[in-house]
This record gives structure tokens, sequence and C-alpha cells, in this order.
């Protein structure tokens, strides 16, 4: 079994994580692995959203890695909660489904993350290095599903805003830079992104540009 290598997020704390999820031997596989990392400690343990909830009062982390289906309170529900609670704590979610109506579902609820179970060990430690810089990380493998069930043809049609944000993206502003362009978070912008990457069926920000600009959505 492949050990994580080092990843420092911070150099002085170490970089706190939760895992939910209602599988024990689940929850305790990930627990050695990510604890094999340097600078990582697991601060909360969770068989269901309720539970995590609860101990999200006492202890706060900087990542929470979270199944959905999960008993007593599903992980959709929790992600909500904690939103409310706490607007910056990250997410990735860790799910067996690999279906694009589910995954939008979880892209609307603003999670950081979305990682298929069957992901190996340097995918979830891709998602979560490419999380914890601020950006976004969707599985692989269902992006390349969703690629390859997309239509030659398809029309798509952007609101305003993924316009605007697409066209910045487009010529190469971060998203800091587009947030202070369009008077919006950054948050909000990668959210637009991330919705941009749903609808064209674009595994990253390069193929998003290819696929702008090749399909006249953006002329440069």
């Amino acid at each position: 079994m492949r050990l994580f290598s080092p990843l420092i997020i911070n150099d002085m704390t170490k970089m706190k994580i939760a895992i939910v999820d209602d599988h024990k031997i689940l929850r305790n596989g990930l627990k050695i692995l990510l604890q094999s990392m340097e600078n990582t400690e697991v601060v909360i343990e969770a068989s269901n959203g309720k539970e995590f909830i609860e101990q999200l009062q006492q202890t706060v982390p900087d990542l929470v890695i979270i199944d959905i289906n999960m008993p007593v309170m599903s992980g959709d529900e929790a992600v909500r909660i904690a939103r409310k609670m706490l607007p910056d704590l990250k997410f990735i979610v860790l799910s067996m489904n690999n279906e694009a109506q589910y995954f939008k579902e979880m892209n609307d609820l603003g999670v950081d993350g979305y990682i298929i179970k069957e992901s190996d060990y340097d995918e979830l430690e891709h998602a979560i290095e490419t999380v914890m810089k601020g950006g976004k990380y969707f599985s692989q493998e269902l992006l390349l599903n969703m690629v390859n069930n997309r239509s030659a043809n398809s029309n798509i049609k952007l609101t305003d805003r993924e316009q605007q944000v697409l066209n910045y993206l487009c010529r190469g502003f971060s998203a800091n830079e587009i947030a202070e362009k369009l008077f919006i978070s950054p948050r909000t912008v990668e959210k637009h992104r991330s919705d941009l990457l749903l609808r064209t069926a674009t595994p990253n920000s390069v193929s998003l540009v290819v696929f702008a600009i090749k399909n006249g959505i953006v002329k440069i």
C-alpha cells in the first residue's frame, strides 16, 4: 500500500480533518492514510451527519471528507447545516455515485471536491492538495464519463454571469482577479467555474478554455 507523500499546507500548524462516513472500516482506513501525511491530524470521526454537526460545535476542522448516503442525517443535509455555521469550511464528498445529475446536486451545494470511492489514493491526495490551496477538484472518472456521453452538437447556453467569468478565464485571470472585477467573492467565481466544467463536460480550466474558444463561445 502506498503511503502519501508529504503534504505541507501550513508550516506551523497541522491541517485538521474530519471524516464522516457510516462505514467504520472505511473511516479507519482513511484515518491511517491521512495521518501518514505530514502536518495532518484527524480531529473528527462521525458515522452520520448528526454526529458530525454535534462534534462540529466543539471542534472546527479545516477540511471535511464526507459521504452523502448515511443514516440519521445525510451528508448533503449536514453540509447545508455546517455551511451556515462555518461558511468557509471546505468539503470533499467521497461517494459511490458517479452519475452526472448526482454530481450536479453536490456541486450546487458548493462542495469543494467530489471523489468516487473507487478512486486511487493518488487522486484523493491530489484532491486534498487542490482544495486546501483554494481550488476545486472533481473526480476524473466522473468528468471522463461526462465527456464520453456528451453530444458533439450540444448547444450550451450560458447566463450573463457565466459568460463574464468564462471570458476572464479565457484571458488568464485568476479567481481572485475575476472576483475583484465582477464585485463578487472568489468562492462565487469558483462556483461558476465548477458549473461551467459540469455543463461543458471538461475536466479542468485548460480544457474549458480550449472548448470555449474552439466552439466560438469566447472570441480572443
